[in-house]
């Protein structure tokens, strides 16, 4: 019986495949582990053992050692939490309707502007504030909006937003009659890594600093986006928009920026009325 155990020992075609076998696993081991880890950009000054944990899966050492690498362009640079610019006093809201006399010229004397350009009545505070404040450190580009903003303070940065806040904002108006309701705002792109429109701009759910979109002009709305996904403009907080605006179509984006520039009929958007 024992004879028979050594016998598979003693052929040479056994011994053979199985040393071919553990060669082929050896060789495909050092080139997934190793070689081809160390044939990524920016890898090969980390050695062998980091390649090889890499390839595994387990944390390593980054190309910068650990260093925060920096944007070369502004970012925005406001800090958001939900109970952000809340409570704000009549004096503040005062103040912000005087500073917002120099705004009425573009966004309209009471926040709507009945142009391409965003209506401010209504808007979250935190919306309008972040605006302004990226506006004024460059993480927003605008040649027009970088002188109005360059001597205001924080103060009046808040009580701008105070005041627009304020404002009555026009409703959310989606008849039933128009045309069917967008899937990319309704409902996403899940595949893609897109979320419901709504699920941060909608009346129901609202994610802090995101802005009211209801109303707002189509026009600067498909700019936006568009500038979004090219990267023109970078002042959202960690690429949230790029990443979303990127993986949209521009059939979705025209749909997105129509479905929200909806609004009610001439006779009931004052809102004053």
């Amino acid at each position: 019986m024992s004879e028979d155990r050594r016998a598979p020992l003693r052929n040479p075609w056994f011994t053979a495949s199985v040393g071919i076998t553990a060669g082929i696993a050896i060789v495909a081991a050092i080139i997934g582990f190793a070689w081809l880890p160390l044939q990524g950009q920016g890898d090969r000054s980390h050695g062998l053992w980091d390649a090889i944990c890499s390839a595994a899966g387990l944390v390593r050492k980054t190309p910068s050692d650990g260093q925060i690498v920096s944007a070369v362009y502004p970012t925005t640079k406001v800090e958001i939490v939900p109970q952000m610019l809340r409570g704000a006093g009549a004096v503040s809201i005062g103040r912000g309707a005087t500073l917002s006399l120099r705004c009425s010229m573009c966004h309209g004397a009471r926040g709507l502007s009945g142009a391409d350009i965003p209506d401010l009545a209504g808007e979250y505070p935190v919306a309008v504030y972040k605006e302004l404040v990226d506006f004024k450190n460059g993480a927003r580009a605008s040649a027009v909006m970088a002188p109005l903003v360059a001597n205001l303070s924080d103060a009046n940065m808040r009580d701008l937003a105070a005041y627009y806040a304020y404002l009555p904002r026009l409703p959310a108006y989606h008849p039933a009659e128009d045309v069917p309701l967008p899937k990319i705002v309704i409902n996403g792109a899940p595949v893609r890594g897109i979320a419901p429109c709504g699920s941060c701009h909608g009346s129901l759910a609202n994610k802090p600093g995101s802005p009211w979109l209801e109303g707002q002009p189509a026009a600067y709305m498909e700019t936006q986006l568009k500038a979004f996904a090219s990267g023109a403009r970078h002042n959202d907080i960690s690429q949230q928009m790029r990443n979303v605006a990127r993986a949209m179509t521009a059939e979705e984006i025209t749909q997105a920026a129509t479905y929200f520039a909806s609004r009610p009929p001439d006779e009931n958007v004052d809102p004053f009325r």
